[in-house]
């Protein structure tokens, strides 16, 4: 069976190929009547944009890239990539474009990606994520003239758009909340340090604690993984100031560092309270449920598509600041223990 084309459609309709041409690329020149009657008859008969057909005509991909610098068995267990995938995979089903993605070990494996990626034409446009301090992505994107749309604080992004939150306003809520319960001495679990957003939480943490005269405490480090939320759990659980509250970067390591404590015959949250960043399913499900920020991760990745979508049509765009993650209080957290370590 040959591919179904414009003309079939055009014959089916009783109208020319520009009206169908019109009617399917959201143009006007046609009725509202016509326009729903050749994109019923598309879908009826399987039509589709002829990639390569829309490239020649300088019409564009029809795809957005997503590069991910993180080993590929760590997607399938972070909630929030999935979320942040499906809500862009929502914009984009919405317009028949598609979502390429793939999985780098570094910046500068992702920076190839990029490159090849828009001299062959595969991508109109890119977002963005886990951007560094100084990101070699940034002035790459801007020297190519390639679309991008980053996810992630302004001050990291340069001349691109971003669609960001205030972590610090974040970070703020929750140490307040733990100070009103009463701890006095609480820890953190971090991401990694290199990305720009671990370096504002860090800065926001350290004031908080300051403002409002709790002890300064260490802040492990981690790669995000469970395992590595558990080894630093530990250290914090066996050292000598041991908190009695831990905010953790994500919820991967919050539910690790859950295990351990039950592990270290330690109660949440009678003996420790939990602060997990990134409410998700796993957080609501577990025994205590964590007290997690939660955000609307899929909005901020249909957000991003959508701004990338109409940078790639050539329209001027702006960044777009989202709400702060709100804190979310649960079983983890409760007053600290009458005899605090």
């Amino acid at each position: 069976m040959k591919r179904p084309t414009i003309a079939d459609i055009a014959r089916r309709a009783g109208v020319s190929k520009g009206a169908v041409s019109y009617a399917l690329n959201g143009r006007p020149g046609v009725s509202d009547e016509t326009r729903a009657r050749i994109q019923a008859i598309a879908q009826e008969i399987g039509w589709r944009p002829n990639v390569a057909a829309r490239l020649l005509t300088g019409a564009g991909s029809g795809a957005i890239g997503l590069v991910v610098c993180r080993p590929a068995r760590f997607l399938g267990v972070e909630p929030f990539f999935m979320e942040l995938i499906s809500g862009i995979e929502d914009e984009l089903a919405a317009r028949s474009c598609a979502l390429m993605l793939q999985v780098v070990a570094g910046h500068e494996a992702e920076i190839a990606v990029h490159r090849r990626w828009w001299g062959e034409g595969r991508v109109d446009g890119v977002i963005l994520v886990d951007l560094h301090a100084d990101d070699p992505r940034v002035p790459v994107m801007e020297r190519l003239g390639m679309p991008a749309v980053v996810i992630g604080h302004p001050s990291a992004a340069g001349s691109l758009p971003a669609v960001w939150s205030d972590e610090a306003a974040a970070m703020r809520e929750v140490i307040e909340h733990l100070a009103a319960l009463g701890h006095r001495r609480v820890a953190r679990v971090a991401g990694p340090s290199a990305l720009a957003h671990t370096a504002i939480r860090d800065a926001a943490f350290t004031e908080s604690l300051a403002a409002l005269g709790l002890e300064e405490t260490a802040v492990p480090h981690t790669d995000y993984t469970g395992e590595a939320g558990a080894r630093a759990t530990r250290r914090l659980l066996s050292s000598r100031a041991r908190p009695t509250a831990i905010v953790y970067d994500n919820d991967i390591t919050a539910l690790a560092g859950l295990s351990v404590a039950r592990e270290m015959r330690l109660e949440v949250p009678a003996d420790l309270s939990i602060v997990a960043w990134d409410d998700s399913p796993l957080c609501q499900v577990v025994r205590p449920p964590l007290t997690a920020l939660t955000r609307d991760i899929p909005a901020s990745g249909a957000r991003a598509a959508g701004l990338l979508l109409r940078r790639a049509a050539g329209e001027e765009i702006s960044g777009v600041e989202e709400p702060a993650a709100r804190l979310r209080p649960r079983g983890s957290t409760a007053p600290p223990p009458r005899t605090a370590p």
